[in-house]
């Protein structure tokens, strides 16, 4: 079985090819027909062989050069997205560092993302160096956002920001970097700051008749959210008995890096819901998931859903178009602006999905037994291991309750509500929709 790591966005590596069908026109599966036999006992048995002992273990025991060094870039994909740890994948990783100038540059973003995912304050030393040695403003940038995690003081984000202006003069035109900044000077101010009020973006979305769908979370993404489903004429999905429709959702990466790195957690901000999609991908599996685009992939005809051709080079006026599908509280609230920058960055092709994963790699994480990614909303999906069909899937559920009304597409947004060291409740979210249905 070749494998690496799981894939949201579309890079393929050397061990892992699949690709995912979008369709138009899509017919609702039932719920009884999906069936994955990637699930079952077995197969999952050799799965977690393969990937410990012949992705991992026999790579890390071999000397990186030219001919093998492809293998430790999949090793560190698989560590950052399986979340593995142990003497050896520390040794191994350590390795890496020792060889880190001789490295092509994708085998220095794994490494890098690699420790972020599961080594949050053990390579400090390391990473320093390679900081002061980055000429690669992504690179540079993984690099600062580990310091930054370790120690988000106003002096150390001073450092971090003085080495990036000393190793990139033109930092100012290179939109990661931008971003970078940005991050440090206003991240720990945004954790605290208060979300504009709810109801006032519910009341927008009615008005524009938009079905749409609300990916709430907390900031520490450690701990799972929640998304509801809004239709067209303002009412919101609910039980035969009247109670709100919530559906369970992570919007963790596997490395946690930050929204404007690639693989990086899911940025706030306004999804174009496309429509509903089959995936090929056997990590994801076979439930039904959202196709989602993000400002700058693609088109911005088909971002907008408009007829209308927008000219590509006009940032200004999709940016003006961007803040017209929120009310101006929203739009001037800055942690909406994420997705939208992150676009321009270069992040894509970030779906909302289910998954196939095995969530005891999970075990002992505040998010488990939910399945993070590389960047894409995942919804809570449990899988008979015994005949390979679904026991739990909020991702059904979800798409099954947008497909209640006429419409395949619409919009996402994704919401950091507070900094709760919780997941979020149904309590959470019942109460504000309630206070929205009693204007």
């Amino acid at each position: 079985m070749n494998l690496i790591h799981y894939i949201c966005n579309m890079k393929f590596v050397a061990l892992l090819l699949f690709s995912i069908i979008c369709t138009e026109g899509f017919a609702q599966q039932r719920r009884e027909d999906i069936f994955s036999s990637f699930v079952l006992y077995n197969k999952r048995a050799m799965f977690d062989n393969e990937l410990r002992q012949r992705v991992v273990a026999n790579t890390f025991a071999m000397e990186p050069d030219s001919t093998n060094e492809y293998r430790f870039e999949s090793a560190c994909n698989a560590i950052s997205q399986y979340q593995l740890t142990g003497d050896t994948i520390k040794a191994g990783l350590k390795k890496l560092f020792n060889h880190y100038q001789s490295l092509e540059y994708d085998t220095r973003r794994a490494l890098l993302e690699a420790v972020y995912a599961v080594y949050p304050d053990e390579f400090l030393t390391e990473v320093n160096t390679s900081l002061s040695n980055a000429v690669f403003p992504k690179l540079f940038a993984m690099g600062a956002a580990y310091l930054f995690r370790n120690d988000s003081s106003i002096n150390n984000g001073n450092t971090l920001k003085i080495a990036m202006v000393e190793q990139f003069p033109g930092y100012d035109t290179i939109p990661l970097l931008l971003e970078l900044e940005k991050f440090i000077n206003l991240h720990n101010q945004q954790v605290r700051s208060t979300t504009p009020d709810l109801a006032s973006l519910f009341r927008h979305n009615r008005n524009a008749r938009r079905k749409v769908i609300y990916s709430l979370q907390r900031w520490d993404r450690d701990y799972p959210g929640i998304a509801i489903v809004q239709y067209a004429d303002g009412r919101f999905a609910k039980h035969p008995d009247g109670r709100l429709m919530i559906f369970e959702q992570l919007a963790r990466s596997a490395s946690n890096l930050p929204y404007f790195i690639t693989n990086g957690s899911t940025p706030q901000g306004v999804y174009s819901l496309q429509g509903i999609a089959v995936s090929k991908n056997q990590l994801i599996g076979p439930t039904p998931n959202f196709q989602l685009t993000m400002p700058f992939e693609g088109r911005w005809q088909q971002y907008f859903q408009t007829p209308d051709s927008i000219p590509w080079d006009s940032t200004r006026n999709v940016q003006a178009m961007y803040n017209q599908l929120m009310p101006p509280n929203w739009a001037s609230y800055a942690p909406m602006q994420e997705a939208f920058n992150a676009g321009r960055i270069g992040r894509t092709e970030i779906i909302a999905h289910g998954t196939t994963i095995n969530p005891d790699y999970f075990k002992g994480k505040p998010y488990y037994p939910f399945t993070p990614t590389m960047g894409c909303l995942c919804a809570k999906e449990l899988w008979n291991i015994s005949n390979g069909h679904l026991l739990i899937s909020e991702q059904y559920n979800l798409t099954s309750s947008f497909s209640a009304t006429p419409g395949s597409k619409g919009y996402l947004f994704v919401i950091n509500l507070d900094n709760q060291p919780k997941p979020l409740s149904r309590a959470d979210i019942e109460a504000i929709v309630k206070r929205f249905e009693a204007e």
